[in-house]
């Protein structure tokens, strides 16, 4: 279940919320934790009871933790349960990769393959088990108690608006909102209207966007001009941001609707000047996650240069596998590395001296570079895109030829120029001083009531009319 799909539309939503907000404050939880469980589950039975066990043994390791007077006691209640929600993790995520690179090793030599059965990947099993390490530390360190009630553990682990794609909240930034929070008017009215932009981003701009992308990518590469290569990650940039950027829209606003604060997880990334902002703009909850609980144990910036550099490398190394079992996720993740590296090194000081908008040109580029790879099946994949979006002994190609070929309708250029005004119109004063000027207006709650229910509707329309898109960030 999608939260663009009619079913959570028209039947989870509207009878999950009337019940929520019919119970009485001090059950409202158990309504959450029944919601929730339903909703993961309609996505796949087969990994509930072993989910249900995990979060038992959690439970129970984490009381052990903190209530442990023995310091060795406690260090091997926190190791048993981080090794056990790692090796879940690696077991469903990584086993088939392992497996399928262990027998290409394996054909180099003429040996006999192993012989593995797929293990079928569950839904949102990285974001659940990066929340089950979070709690876990967390209450080693001291930083927070454990929840006195079973159930809300599991409700921080299962919140439906993210236990499939995010953000990712650290458990002591929800913790007490688990207790104790209130669902005002103007919580109802501003979830309402972040559902709606995230709802309207999902199927009319990234859901669009993705048709160009993926006529690009499966354009033979012999057919492959320098015009197609850049136009088609172009449009995978956008449909990326707008797809993954829209579900946390959504997310946040179902979360408000509860009454949970939760923190941004983008905020206009392509504008960013160099590749450090970028990823203080994009997927900010993993960036945060990394920086507490790899970046920082590793010593952070507190080391030698050398050594915090390589603490930068093992992060984005990190963050490239969790992405996906494949290498283009490792290579994506290596040279996000090597940007963060090489502006710690001379590119900001060099950049502070460049105008803005060369510096968002260059960064944009370089990310569109990277992205390569995050879209791409395979590195040789990669590789030979790169090629064609540097060959440029395919120029004499029309550019029109090219746009046609791809079946460019108005429609999608009246997409892809809205795109490239949401993305880009905050990097100018333009849009600065009209945000200043009307801020009141633009926070007002009529403003945002009118902007919910045209938005709503026109994007309910198109649900309705079209057909079945998955979040991209549903595979992770």
């Amino acid at each position: 279940m999608v939260f663009s799909s009619p079913l959570f539309l028209f039947l989870f939503a509207p009878i999950f919320f009337t019940i929520y907000f019919l119970t009485v404050n001090k059950y409202r939880n158990i309504i959450i934790l029944c919601g929730s469980f339903f909703f993961y589950a309609w996505g796949g039975t087969s990994f509930i009871a072993v989910l249900i066990i995990s979060l038992l043994f959690d439970w129970h390791l984490v009381n052990a933790i903190h209530n442990s007077k023995n310091i060795g006691n406690k260090k091997k209640y926190f190791l048993t349960a981080l090794l056990i929600n790692i090796a879940l993790l690696a077991y469903f995520k990584y086993v088939n990769f392992f497996v399928s690179n262990v027998n290409d090793i394996f054909k180099i030599f003429h040996l006999s393959g192993l012989q593995w059965t797929n293990v079928v990947l569950p839904i949102g099993i990285s974001f659940i088990v990066f929340h089950k390490i979070s709690y876990i530390i967390e209450i080693y360190r001291g930083e927070k108690e454990p929840t006195e009630k079973i159930s809300d553990y599991f409700i921080y682990i299962l919140l439906f608006p993210m236990s499939i794609a995010g953000p990712i909240i650290k458990f002591k930034d929800i913790s007490d909102q688990l207790k104790k929070r209130e669902s005002r008017f103007e919580d109802i009215l501003y979830g309402c209207f972040r559902f709606s932009i995230g709802l309207f981003k999902k199927v009319w701009i990234a859901d669009s966007i993705a048709t160009i992308a993926n006529q690009v990518f499966s354009v033979p590469m012999d057919e492959l001009n320098i015009y197609f290569a850049w136009i088609g990650i172009i449009c995978y940039a956008f449909q990326i941001y707008f797809d993954f950027s829209g579900y946390a829209d959504m997310a946040i606003g179902l979360s408000r609707i509860m009454g949970f604060k939760i923190s941004e997880n983008f905020e206009t990334p392509y504008i960013s000047q160099n590749i450090t902002e970028f990823w203080r703009r994009w997927h900010i909850s993993l960036s945060s996650w990394m920086k507490s609980y790899i970046y920082i144990p590793l010593g952070g910036n507190r080391r030698l240069k050398l050594r915090n550099y390589f603490n930068l490398w093992v992060v984005f190394f990190v963050s490239g596998l969790w992405h996906g079992a494949n290498w283009t996720f490792v290579v994506w993740g290596i040279i996000h590395g090597f940007f963060i590296v090489s502006d710690k090194l001379f590119w900001i000081k060099i950049s502070s001296k460049i105008p803005k908008w060369i510096n968002i040109i260059i960064t944009f580029a370089l990310i569109l570079i990277a992205w390569v790879f995050f879209r791409s099946l395979t590195i040789q994949d990669a590789f030979q895109y790169l090629k064609k979006m540097f060959d440029f002994t395919t120029v004499h190609h029309s550019i029109a030829i090219s746009l046609k070929a791809l079946d460019f309708s108005n429609f999608i250029i009246f997409i892809f120029i809205l795109s490239f005004i949401i993305i880009f119109l905050p990097a100018t004063s333009i849009y600065c001083n009209l945000i200043r000027k009307y801020k009141r207006i633009f926070d007002s709650g009529i403003f945002k009531m009118i902007v919910t229910i045209i938005i709503l509707f026109i994007s309910i329309t198109k649900c309705v009319t079209s057909s079945f898109s998955p979040f991209i960030y549903f595979q992770f």
